[in-house]
């Protein structure tokens, strides 16, 4: 979801919902390498049932690693994605199924999020490319050294699109992938995999959830399933509870700011681009033999337990005297439903509500007061409630003016103690001699006595003023030796302007005016925006419980409306429109791509990005407006681009359709989710028989209670077939499409816990610190609430309070009670 800092809040505000992973690394004996044995029991002490790998956040860190040297070709790329997943079953090892899902075609509301970022890709790669020029010509005039420029073909990460050959052919590996670990690892013999490539339309964790949402329908479906979904994105979180499954876990790889990163001219490190001197490399080694390598710690991953979340949750969102039944399970969906107006992919947020700013944690404070007034919950099972959810923005809407200008004190109050902090750090103005002088501490030497007192006070007086006034003489323009100072030496960073300045008065007026050239006078428009946005927090919502409620639908504009504008927005939205259908893979490619990036696609198709005599070649400018909305960099900011007119594309595309090869057309089909078994497996037979047969019902009973209708592949792979590696350094090998159960268009999926599941244990500590058993509370660490924890004896504390330092003043043996902590902190350490 689009809140880059929605995870930094939730970890810091639930900390607990946070486990360190165990990973057991493989071992060498006598110079073989012996791999891991996934069938074991889980070091984490938890044994999960189902995996589900969101692909792209796999596959995009493995392509073009930023803290890494990046693989030197596609095979190596494709190596790097199997070990990296090879990696997480090793942390996971999950003991039912298996679920690869590739980002497909997705809905139009995402695709444009997805031109943005590819547009703005191209244009950064152009304006780096200019600058490395630039900069290299300027340090050569100065004398310095770089190393020769390599002629190397940029990686395009925008070939990770849907339709181009690297995503054919890196579906073709991951098949590889699967029949060599089905056949050769103990860990994946009794489990099902699936794969849903790109053909399949979707976004990968929309894919996911979709098959979760129609296995929990069916009777046969375990309500007490461990789930573990692996990717970094903050909206895997709101996902995991509009699933209501009460074993929700989501691995991630642990967020580690301020990497370094080498110079992309001279591949030094310690400094950027723009600072670049040309400095001759140091030797790194007796004989350089270290000279190409950067320093790399592997990276660590963590889990988020969604169940200690919904602990977190139940507590904040409890609320007493309601004129109507408790739901907690519904509180949660309109908890899931606020935090979309922060922030995600599909609308802009509004601009009075930043989670920085404690946003979230203001809605939630409106919501407890509003509840009672509404008479019910803003969601029910993805459906919104609009008269109520009014309630809410007119509350935020009556605080929208303190917010912005509480905003804009905050950010000069914390622009002025930067200041301070970089003066601080650039040490005293001036420093007195003779017996003023600074001494160092145990120096030997003493200063000079002092012959005239009241004129070395008189000196140092005047040093004072001089340095002050040369200080204040301008904004940062002179130097310690009154020369004049670069504008790029200087204290204060050019501000981007802003003409909105929403902390003055009028601001909702220059607001309307300056982002959609519209007098706030005219309330047509304004109106028109606020239907859209309405439309759009509800499919959204539809989205994430229902599944994709219209594969056409998308926000016209570039700026949300303020959430004071949301007036009488009861009958704004009916329906969505029934029976679309997504895009084709090339088309999405020419919705999305710059012309930069034709070389993807069909030559004739590309023409339509370039010829100036193309009826769309106002689609795919050169160049492009980047308005920062307030932001200070330019990632931050809003990519004016012209949206796409869908008629007018398919219109252009009609004429170029025939041209497709017959390869092209295949790469523009859409596809089927693909079904791989071990040979041992018991759905095995069950499958081999299907090619000589007509049944295609999967029964229950042979694969964890998994529904769903089988099709046959063109091309399975069967027991005893070989199976040739598409990776030249990788061996061969010496098993079927699948589509999930099939529901009329109007059901509706319910958004409750199922019948039968085991709510996890509580974790958290209670709010009363009551005692239960006549027991004081303890702390759970990890998964496991039975781990011994560790203590000290009494030598133990005498050698700590002996010793002295930060662990002098730790308790002594007395204090505890039959191994459990009183009241207090809970210890920071475990038996392992």
């Amino acid at each position: 979801m689009g809140v880059p800092a929605f995870f930094r809040w939730l970890s810091r505000k639930y900390p607990s919902i946070i486990v360190h992973c165990l990973e057991e690394k493989s071992k060498e004996c006598s110079g073989v390498r012996v791999p891991v044995d996934t069938s074991k029991p889980n070091p984490n002490e938890v044994e999960f049932d189902n995996l589900y790998l969101d692909m792209n956040g796999i596959i995009h860190p493995c392509t073009h690693p930023e803290d890494k040297p990046a693989p030197k070709n596609e095979d190596e790329m494709m190596v790097a994605i199997f070990e990296y997943m090879d990696r997480l079953f090793n942390i996971v090892r999950p003991r039912r199924v298996l679920y690869m899902a590739i980002d497909g075609v997705a809905p139009r509301a995402k695709m444009n999020q997805q031109r943005s970022r590819r547009f703005r890709a191209s244009k950064e790669g152009v304006e780096l490319a200019e600058e490395k020029h630039k900069m290299r010509e300027e340090v050569i005039q100065r004398g310095g050294y770089l190393p020769p420029e390599e002629i190397k073909e940029r990686f395009d990460s925008n070939c990770i699109t849907p339709g181009t050959e690297f995503m054919n052919n890196l579906a073709k590996c991951l098949r590889y992938y699967i029949a060599d670990r089905l056949s050769n690892n103990p860990g994946w013999r009794n489990i099902t995999v699936f794969l849903s490539d790109a053909s399949v339309p979707g976004e990968g964790e929309h894919k996911i959830m979709d098959f979760i949402r129609r296995q929990r329908a069916q009777p046969n479906h375990d309500p007490n399933t461990h789930h573990c979904l692996c990717g970094a994105d903050a909206d895997l979180i709101m996902l995991g509870l509009a699933t209501h499954e009460p074993n929700f876990t989501i691995i991630r790889e642990e967020f580690k700011p301020n990497k370094p990163r080498p110079c992309s001219l001279c591949g030094q490190m310690g400094h950027e681009i723009k600072d670049c001197q040309g400095m001759a490399k140091e030797k790194k080694g007796e004989h350089d033999e270290f000279a190409d390598s950067i320093p790399v710690s592997e990276q660590e991953f963590i889990f988020i337990r969604l169940s200690i979340l919904r602990e977190y949750l139940e507590r904040e969102l409890t609320m007493a005297s309601l004129p109507f039944p408790y739901d907690f399970e519904r509180s949660v969906d309109d908890w899931v439903f606020m935090c979309f107006f922060v922030g995600n992919d599909f609308l802009p947020h509004l601009p009075s509500l930043e989670i920085r700013e404690g946003a979230i944690d203001r809605l939630v404070g409106i919501y407890k007061d509003v509840v009672h007034k509404t008479g019910g919950y803003l969601t029910e099972s993805g459906f919104v409630n609009l008269e109520r959810v009014e309630l809410i923005m007119q509350a935020v809407g009556v605080a929208e003016d303190n917010i912005f200008k509480k905003r804009k004190e905050d950010d000069e109050g914390f622009k002025r103690r930067m200041k301070e902090k970089k003066k601080r750090m650039k040490g005293p103005a001036y420093l007195p001699t003779g017996q003023f002088a600074p001494q160092a501490i145990g120096g030997q030497g003493r200063p000079h006595a002092i012959e005239n007192a009241r004129h070395a006070a008189y000196e140092m007086r005047m040093q004072g003023m001089n340095q002050h006034n040369m200080s204040s003489a301008g904004p940062g323009d002179q130097d310690s030796r009154g020369m004049k100072r670069k504008a790029e030496d200087s204290d204060s960073e050019p501000e981007p302007e802003d003409n909105v300045r929403l902390w003055e008065e009028g601001w909702k007026q220059r607001y309307y005016k300056t982002k959609f050239d519209v007098d706030v006078t005219d309330d047509e428009f304004r109106k028109k925006v606020v239907k859209s946005y309405v439309e759009g927090l509800c499919w959204v919502l539809r989205y994430y419980y229902q599944g994709c409620a219209s594969w056409k639908w998308y926000f016209p504009f570039h700026y949300a409306p303020f959430a004071s504008d949301f007036k009488d927005i009861k009958n704004m939205f009916t329906d969505f429109e029934k029976g679309t259908k997504p895009f084709m893979p090339l088309e999405q490619l020419m919705g999305v791509f710059p012309a930069a990036s034709g070389n993807f696609l069909p030559t004739s198709w590309r023409a339509l990005m370039s010829d100036p005599d193309s009826s769309i070649i106002d689609f795919y400018p050169d160049d492009f407006a980047i308005d920062l909305n307030g932001k200070k960099y330019a990632w931050q900011g809003v990519a004016l681009l012209p949206f796409v007119d869908e008629r007018r594309l398919r219109a252009a595309l009609e004429q170029v359709y025939p041209d497709l090869t017959t390869d092209e057309s295949k790469r523009n089909s859409l596809g089927s989710d693909v079904v791989f078994v071990a040979k041992s497996h018991p759905l095995c037979d069950f499958i081999i028989e299907l090619y000589h047969a007509e049944s295609h019902e999967i029964p229950a009973e042979l694969c964890h209670g998994i529904l769903g209708t089988l099709n046959l592949d063109d091309d399975p792979i069967l027991p005893n077939k070989p199976v040739e590696s598409p990776i030249p350094m990788l061996r061969d090998i010496s098993q079927n499409s699948f589509m999930d159960p099939q529901y009329k268009e109007d059901y509706i999926f319910k958004a409750v816990v199922l019948p039968g599941a085991k709510i996890p244990n509580k974790v958290l500590k209670p709010h009363d610190w009551e005692q239960s058993n006549h027991r004081p509370w303890r702390p759970q660490l990890g998964f496991n609430p039975n781990r011994q924890q560790a203590h000290l004896d009494q030598s133990g504390f005498r050698h700590l309070s002996h010793r002295g330092g930060p662990y002098s003043n730790a308790p002594p043996p007395s204090s505890y009670h039959q191994g459990n902590f009183h009241r207090g902190q809970p210890s920071s350490y475990s038996c392992k």
